[in-house]
């Protein structure tokens, strides 16, 4: 495989911290791939997806190598790579319409003009399997359940056609029954339109169903990373090996690749 990115010696402190989110963090990224970033809360991996996505807070100081070598020049702001939020909430304007929200990237990046750009828009809801496009188009966020305003930020990751797609613990705040729909509908995506998927988890069920490899975070450094279902069937952390007891523990269905 091509490698869509390389970071070296990563790390990142925000203003104010006594220590850094991450440090020491060197990963390739390949083309192509879905890449699942785990880790418990404040082990760095939302730090590490928004670093990558250059979404850091202002003065927030970051040391180490980044480079893109599958994106000549690096990523264009807004195009090459599109992100996920946990809270849909977040990235959605409560004042404006579901359509002008989704047809913008398409608009700005893909130079569309207002009327081609709301049809993409309507096709993208589609394409995240929202009932009634037409009408979801028209409709504000407030209308919708917490399921279809996350499908409805994935159309809006996607408007520009990015070669990255970074989901940040977008199914944490889903049921059990909507969280595997977004969760199939990310792989579908990415998949079919040759994307390349960070999907950012504590769930390592769910990191370890759908990724073809794994990167373990603890205390903001890299503890393991490896292909999925090695890193579940012998791993070598004792940080992973802490996260697949503790599944276990929750007598949750099996990992792929876990023992019986």
């Amino acid at each position: 495989m091509t490698a869509l990115a390389r970071i070296a010696d990563l790390a990142v402190t925000y203003r104010g911290a006594p220590a850094p989110a991450l440090s020491g963090l060197s990963l390739d990224i390949e083309a192509g791939e879905i890449l699942a970033i785990i880790g418990e809360s404040g082990s760095g991996k939302s730090t590490l997806a928004r670093a990558l996505a250059g979404l850091l807070p202002e003065r927030t100081k970051v040391a180490g190598d980044r480079r893109w070598p599958g994106l000549d020049g690096g990523p264009r702001a807004g195009r090459d790579i599109g992100y996920v939020f946990q809270d849909p909430g977040s990235s959605l304007n409560p004042v404006l319409t579901i359509g002008e929200q989704v047809g913008e990237g398409a608009r700005r990046h893909l130079g569309l003009g207002r009327r081609a750009a709301g049809a993409e828009a309507v096709r993208l809801l589609a394409r995240v399997r929202l009932p009634e496009p037409e009408r979801i188009a028209g409709a504000y966020p407030h209308q919708l359940s917490g399921g279809q305003r996350q499908r409805v930020a994935i159309a809006a990751a996607i408007a520009a056609r990015p070669r990255l797609l970074i989901a940040d613990e977008v199914t944490s705040a889903l049921d059990v029954v909507v969280q595997a729909a977004i969760v199939g509908l990310l792989v579908e995506l990415v998949r079919a339109d040759g994307m390349t998927l960070v999907f950012v988890t504590h769930d390592l069920a769910l990191a370890s169903g759908i990724a073809d490899r794994v990167a373990v975070m603890a205390a903001g450094r890299l503890a393991e990373l490896g292909p999925a279902d090695r890193v579940v069937a012998a791993p070598k952390a004792a940080e992973t090996a802490a996260l697949i007891a503790a599944h276990i523990d929750l007598a949750t269905p099996p990992l792929v690749g876990e023992a019986s």
